[in-house]
């Protein structure tokens, strides 16, 4: 099978059908020397995805903010609120308190990416249920395995500081 339909169907199976219709055409595939098989999908020297040895995808918040503009992804999205941001941006877990919205497509173990204002500011893996992330008012709903701060500090670029509850001079 050709390596970039492999990945194409994956993305539909995992985030819903329609969805790698949204990958930038001019993708580059870096290849497993050993096994062969893809190792990480990258778009203008980003990293988009890896390839999980089970089949799955660990997707970054650059490629969910592209697969954002999909009409179906962002049912595999949650949005929280304003006190929650700052620290999810540094790559802290999101607590079921901190969530406004919760799309329908979250089941436990999937990669869940993070919305702040319409905008993916991190990706996790869903603890809980969509259902249940919404019925509880404590614990986790969302471990962050990748976040936007965090990103940037291994490219290298300077972080930007947060706005958000900042303190007047």
């Amino acid at each position: 099978m050709e390596q970039i339909l492999k990945l194409k169907y994956t993305l539909d199976a995992l985030f819903g059908r329609g969805t790698s219709s949204r990958l930038p055409k001019d993708i580059q595939l870096n290849f497993s020397r050993k096994t062969g098989r893809i190792r990480t999908v990258t778009h203008s020297g980003k990293i988009l995805c890896t390839l999980r040895i089970d089949g799955g995808l660990a997707i970054t918040p650059y490629c969910a903010q592209i697969l954002l503009k999909g009409a179906g992804f962002k049912k595999n999205c949650i949005e929280i609120d304003d006190d929650a941001a700052p620290f999810v941006e540094c790559g802290r877990s999101v607590f079921c308190k901190s969530i406004l919205w919760c799309g329908t497509n979250i089941h436990i173990g999937d990669d869940v990416p993070i919305l702040f204002q319409g905008m993916v500011i991190a990706v996790g893996k869903a603890v809980l249920s969509a259902k249940m992330m919404m019925d509880f008012e404590r614990g986790v709903a969302v471990k962050v395995r990748d976040s936007v701060k965090l990103s940037r500090a291994e490219d290298g670029s300077s972080l930007k500081s947060s706005t958000v509850n900042s303190p007047v001079d």
